[in-house]
């Protein structure tokens, strides 16, 4: 028994010299591939302080912070991914449950003889115990691989959260504009309905011409088309914002009747801070780290394995008898596998934790590239946009006044209705598109917030 006692520790003092890659060591190398990383962002010409939390907050609009809540609560794909972390810190359990020994109790009991002669009964009770000792860090390389591995598929679901609020947003926006450009519609054609009004009367007292009749009619069916294709948008918009909240895509969702007022452009930060900040890149640099431990326990399963085992028990005829030491015994034994000839196998699964290991590494560089892509787009978008919605504005002012004297002009005799009819839809084009152009600000403001990683809590 001592010498037993004497070989397990040794041997577990051989485990702990073992060599096992640390998450630290495996994030250095994987950012070792990335392209180096200024120290600011390219197109980042203001507010360069560090990323603020709270960006659904931001936008004050108390009804787009309850449907995220509720999307966070019912979405079905953040049960499931939920559920996915729940399960990988299950199998980290398992890999890990390989380090401490297994202990079994077992008995029975039983009546026996021949068919002609006196029965018997019998009793036995025993402990058995067995540990592989851990010599070259095979079973831990397994467990810190499998902790990564769960501490990656958390990562991936809490930008899951993040994706999933903004994925709300933009869609409520979308359900917002789309019943605005219907508001937009029903203002042109109540317009063209007065004046396909007048039109007709001038027509009946012969001043106006059938070509102005038709042209007049041809706008408002085109116009009431345009309608009923804002009102089907929307409903299309609201089932899709109904399936993210959980509901039933029913389209009876209700909305307001206008889009939120631009936030502030969000403080980018600096770039090398997206690598800690973003969960996403965080995933896969937990996913890069995983892959050098299970390249460790590759490696360490083509060396002997050292198992110790020990039983101790006993049978007796009767319960009374079962105590006594002539009816107990007990078991040590250790036993050594080296693998010999195996076709391959190991080797082949050495090889394989490699591959599996590059395409992590490339993976997270990859990663992190469209990361810095993402954000060096969101800021220049933000500036393009304002712009644009600048200048469209101004087009819209200048259409709309250009249409009050176009009318004017039409009621003196001195221009025909095409040029009106020309104009009103110019107006009518002016104001859709900036209804759409105010939606996609507000769509790319969300999703700058999104690629720099900040958290709206």
């Amino acid at each position: 028994m001592i010498r037993w006692l004497a070989l397990a520790i040794s041997v577990s003092a051989l485990g702990a010299c073992a060599s096992i890659t640390s998450p630290g060591e495996a994030g250095a190398i994987a950012r070792g591939s990335l392209p180096d990383a200024p120290n600011a962002w390219a197109m980042a010409s203001e507010r360069v302080g560090p990323v603020e939390a709270g960006w659904i907050e931001k936008l004050g609009d108390p009804v787009l912070v309850s449907l995220v809540e509720e999307a966070q609560a019912n979405n079905r794909n953040m049960q499931a991914a939920a559920a996915n972390v729940e399960r990988s810190w299950a199998l980290a359990g398992q890999a890990g449950a390989a380090l401490s020994p297994v202990v079994s109790l077992n008995s029975s009991g039983g009546r026996g003889g021949s068919v002609d002669g006196p029965s018997a009964e019998t009793f036995s009770l025993g402990f058995q115990a067995s540990w592989e000792a851990d010599i070259w860090g095979r079973i831990r390389a397994g467990e810190q691989a499998a902790v990564l591995s769960a501490q990656s598929a958390e990562a991936d679901y809490i930008y899951s959260q993040y994706s999933l609020a903004a994925a709300v947003a933009r869609s409520y926006f979308l359900a917002i504009e789309a019943g605005l450009q219907a508001d937009v519609a029903q203002k042109t054609l109540d317009a063209l309905t007065e004046t396909d009004r007048i039109v007709g009367v001038q027509q009946e007292f012969g001043l106006a011409t059938s070509q102005d009749v038709a042209l007049s009619k041809s706008d408002l069916a085109r116009t009431r088309a345009s309608r009923i294709a804002a009102q089907g948008a929307q409903r299309d918009a609201l089932r899709a914002l109904e399936v993210l909240l959980g509901r039933y895509p029913a389209a009876e969702l209700d909305v307001r009747d206008g889009l939120p007022e631009m936030p502030p452009q969000p403080s980018p930060g600096i770039p090398s801070s997206i690598l800690e900040r973003r969960p996403d890149i965080v995933a896969a640099e937990r996913s890069v780290a995983a892959a050098f431990n299970s390249l460790d326990q590759a490696k360490a399963a083509r060396m002997p394995s050292v198992s110790l085992t020990g039983s101790l028990g006993g049978s007796s005829p009767d319960l009374s008898s079962f105590l006594n030491p002539t009816n107990i015994a007990w078991q040590a034994a250790t036993s050594l596998v080296a693998p010999l000839i195996d076709g391959g196998l190991r080797e082949s699964q050495v090889r394989q934790a490699t591959a599996d290991q590059s395409q992590a590494i490339a993976g997270y560089a990859q990663a992190a590239l469209e990361a810095f892509q993402e954000v060096e787009t969101g800021l220049d978008q933000s500036v393009v946009l304002r712009d644009r919605s600048a200048s469209l504005k101004i087009a819209a002012d200048e259409a709309n006044k250009a249409l009050r004297i176009a009318r004017l002009r039409y009621d003196e005799g001195e221009t025909d209705l095409l040029d009106v009819l020309t104009i009103q839809q110019r107006v009518f084009s002016s104001d859709a598109d900036l209804v759409s152009i105010e939606r996609s600000r507000l769509d790319a403001w969300v999703n700058l917030n999104l690629a720099l990683g900040g958290d709206w809590e």
